[in-house]
């Protein structure tokens, strides 16, 4: 199963605090728009996404059909098959999406620890 990129995307209280900490640990502004209230930070090959007032909880996030780099990845395994194979699998799937249907969609997971799964298919 390909996933495609990986970023931990952080629930944070202050968009700007939490940008200016991460830039001091070497991240750099990758994508988004702060007056949005969000973030891609990046690092090398490490993205952490910073969400104000967006998700409740922290969050691995999935990207199927993008890279580490945020460009399309060809072939990549569409969500709609994603999720057949983790149903088939017997992982409970929280919101799942419409398998009749076709383009960006996302569906969430949460693991046997409780951690919460994103993945967010963006085409």
């Amino acid at each position: 199963m390909k996933l495609g990129a990986f970023s931990v995307s952080l629930s944070v209280k202050d968009i700007h605090a939490s940008k200016a900490f991460y830039q001091k640990l070497g991240f750099e502004a990758f994508a988004g728009d702060i007056e949005q209230k969000w973030l891609v930070m990046k690092n090398d090959d490490h993205l952490i996404g910073l969400f104000e007032g967006m998700f409740e909880e922290n969050l691995l996030t999935f990207n199927p059909g993008w890279d580490q780099e945020g460009k399309n990845k060809d072939p990549f395994d569409d969500i709609r098959t994603i999720q057949k194979r983790l149903k088939t699998q017997g992982i409970q799937v929280e919101k799942e999406i419409d398998p009749a249907s076709a383009g960006p969609a996302s569906l969430s997971l949460t693991d046997p620890d409780g951690n919460r799964i994103l993945i967010d298919q963006h085409r």
